[in-house]
């Protein structure tokens, strides 16, 4: 998870350049999807810690990559932006929203990102709920391990 990377071992010199690319491609105004997630992540590589990072600024880049391509992983991600944006009861809203159609049913990252809404909400029981469909749903390891330890920090 990306709050839980130590950003000191970022390399700054790449993000500059990676950053001076993706302006020229924003500014040709021709561009895709693609471009605008290398927008997604330079914003976020590009803040120091999560609590820094333009959330606000995000979420507008989602809006657009929504009209682009409006998958339910990009309505997914954008849901959780805007939990990030204005607080887990609102992210929380529009995951739901998402997931209600069912497409998203046996995504594991659907329920992850519900169970973290509301473990930032206080509510222990749902969140772990949400992390154990996760993890059922899951069978990379790493993930496993993560989901398993959000687990075992809400007992």
């Amino acid at each position: 998870m990306l709050e839980n990377q130590d950003r000191s071992l970022w390399n700054r010199a790449q993000i500059a350049e990676g950053g001076s690319l993706l302006k020229k491609a924003l500014n040709s105004r021709r561009f895709g999807p693609y471009t605008l997630q290398a927008a997604i992540a330079a914003v976020h590589a590009e803040a120091e810690s999560v609590a820094a990072t333009d959330w606000r600024q995000i979420v507008a880049l989602y809006d657009q990559l929504v009209r682009m391509q409006p998958s339910p992983v990009v309505h997914l991600n954008r849901a959780v932006a805007i939990g990030l944006r204005d607080g887990p009861e609102a992210g929380l809203r529009h995951i739901d929203a998402v997931m209600e159609d069912g497409e998203l049913a046996n995504y594991y990252l659907a329920h992850s990102a519900r169970a973290d809404m509301y473990r930032r909400l206080g509510r222990t029981a749902e969140a772990r709920s949400a992390y154990e469909k996760a993890l059922a749903l899951t069978q990379q390891e790493p993930e496993r391990r993560f989901l398993q330890m959000r687990i075992r920090q809400l007992k």
